[in-house]
């Protein structure tokens, strides 16, 4: 009986014992138990070797191609019931901002400031402020390079939402993941660090280096959902791209193992997943969507009912 339990424990087809929160942004609804919302799923735009690209510091970029992507997101979440957001990675202020406000006349959907610096970030918050975007904008990320001077900066944005990366440089395990969201006896956890930056509403990403490490950011997902009871994801799938020997498994296995990468995230309680060009939206959307209706259908057994008529379970049978 002892193991059962044990072994029980981190299956996915479960309920938290933590109350779950559910935040909004934009049209969004984001978190809660499985089975009560949809998987967002995050695609990314501009990133690096995005060939669509022309000039990355000025942010020149082909305007009729990035449209296709971004409708081509938006109509596999219309036939899902997935929802989405779209990742804006950019390498200057000036480049995130033109990006900004493309992706923001497009789309509806929310969208990730995704700059490799604070500078690039905090630009483009501030000038999603100046828009009035504040409410679809979420910061990403707040991690353990995060200092006062990038604190004090995000707090005076104004901006509400972020994703706290759990990446912990000490112990790159499940419960390091834990600890550097919550800090120590003499170190402040990057949630109270969020807190303090005007964050209302923070974003759990559990971090994946590699593809045997996909499990410990599948595993740190359940943790941190038990432990904090926030939206809690990750991005398995960027991973899969860099596996040398994938491709001698068969033509469609590179594919295949993209979409097992992102459903292992699901039944560990992923309320989110960033899963690398918005371009492969065709193949993850509707195998997210299959284990979305899954989870769903067995979270009855919990008690646990969708919370939308606009969920997989209804969309796709």
């Amino acid at each position: 009986m002892r193991y059962v339990k044990e072994h029980t424990r981190f299956h996915g087809l479960f309920k938290f014992n933590k109350k779950q929160k559910i935040f909004k942004i934009g049209k969004v609804k984001i978190g809660g138990q499985p089975g009560e919302l949809p998987t967002v799923l995050i695609g990314s735009l501009f990133h690096e070797g995005h060939k669509i690209v022309k000039d990355r510091k000025q942010g020149i970029f082909d305007k009729k191609k990035a449209e296709h992507l971004i409708n081509l997101q938006d109509d596999m979440s219309e036939k899902t019931g997935l929802p989405c957001m779209v990742d804006v990675v950019g390498e200057s202020p000036e480049a995130i901002i033109r990006y900004i406000d493309f992706v923001s006349e497009v789309t509806d959907a929310p969208f990730l400031i995704n700059g490799a610096e604070a500078s690039v970030r905090i630009s483009a918050a501030l000038h999603v402020a100046d828009v009035g975007l504040l409410d679809r904008a979420v910061y990403n990320s707040i991690n353990y390079t995060f200092r006062k001077e990038e604190m004090k900066a995000l707090k005076e944005t104004g901006l509400k939402t972020a994703i706290i990366q759990a990446f912990n440089p000490s112990n790159p395990l499940p419960r390091g993941m834990i600890s550097i969201l919550k800090g120590t006896h003499n170190t402040e956890g990057l949630l109270e660090s969020a807190l303090k930056s005007g964050i209302e509403y923070p974003l759990v990403f559990t971090p994946v280096l590699d593809v045997p490490a996909i499990g410990l950011g599948a595993q740190g997902i359940y943790l941190a959902k038990e432990e904090f009871g926030l939206p809690t994801g990750t991005a398995p799938v960027g991973v899969v791209g860099r596996w040398r020997r994938v491709e001698q498994l068969g033509k469609y296995a590179k594919i295949v193992c993209r979409g097992g990468a992102a459903t292992l995230a699901q039944v560990m309680g992923a309320d989110f997943i960033i899963y690398g060009s918005a371009a492969k939206a065709r193949n993850i959307f509707p195998v997210c969507a299959m284990i979305d209706a899954i989870i769903a259908y067995n979270a009855r057994s919990h008690g646990v009912r969708p919370l939308t008529k606009n969920h997989p379970l209804y969309k796709i049978f």
